[in-house]
């Protein structure tokens, strides 16, 4: 699979969770930040897609600390990003 088709099918995933929640958090983060992570952060991010969403939101948004295998620094990354981004989205009327 191409680095390409990789990054696409991760972004498909990211936006359709099928928690509106999880896709506003996911989906954004896989646009903006997808195209520079380093292998080992493409691998954490499938992994977490692989998590159902009543799981992984509650860790994303710090509610529930992830466990050991998805406390990754693409954890920290994506739970920065949600911080700064998807908040603000949020406050602003989005979702």
């Amino acid at each position: 699979m191409t680095p390409k088709t990789r990054l696409d099918r991760i972004r498909f995933r990211a936006w359709r969770r099928g928690f509106r929640e999880a896709d506003m958090a996911m989906g954004p983060f896989a646009d903006a930040v997808g195209p520079e992570l380093e292998e080992a952060e493409l691998a954490a991010f499938e992994a977490l897609l692989d998590v159902d969403d009543q799981y992984s939101y509650g860790w994303i948004i710090g509610r529930d600390a992830p466990p050991a295998e998805h406390d990754t620094p693409l954890m920290a990354r994506l739970q920065a990003y949600v911080r700064t981004h998807v908040a603000a989205a949020v406050a602003d009327g989005a979702g």
